[in-house]
């Protein structure tokens, strides 16, 4: 009896180091996974910031304003001065649609008084 517990015991600690094994491989192929994507990140970001700065120097007011210049004729662009810029709140929303009522409710004033009456 003694002999099958150890051979069981023995098993055990093979399977159990199988599988640690296993699960450490894994782990590391995670974490690899894990580096690759966070240098995957730190591109993105460089790339973002580059994106960026090229926007900004894209969007520059004398440049802007020398392309309006330019493309008057064509496009019949206005030129860029400070006074043509405005607030939000000067913005005219437009108002949503007003929908139909499809199930009107009739109330006349003997109803309401009847509620009132109730409370």
């Amino acid at each position: 009896m003694r002999g099958l517990f150890f051979v069981l015991a023995a098993l055990a600690v093979i399977g159990l180091a199988f599988w640690a094994y296993q699960e450490n491989y894994k782990t590391q192929s995670a974490i690899a996974d894990v580096r690759e994507l966070h240098g995957e990140i730190g591109a993105a970001h460089e790339r973002l910031g580059m994106l960026r700065a090229e926007w900004a120097y894209l969007n520059r007011p004398d440049r802007l304003a020398d392309l309006a210049d330019l493309n008057f004729d064509r496009l019949g662009l206005l030129p860029l001065m400070p006074d043509a810029f405005g607030a939000v709140d000067q913005i005219i929303y437009p108002l949503p649609p007003i929908l139909p009522i499809t199930n009107p409710i009739e109330l006349s004033s003997d109803a309401l008084r009847q509620m009132e009456n109730d409370l």
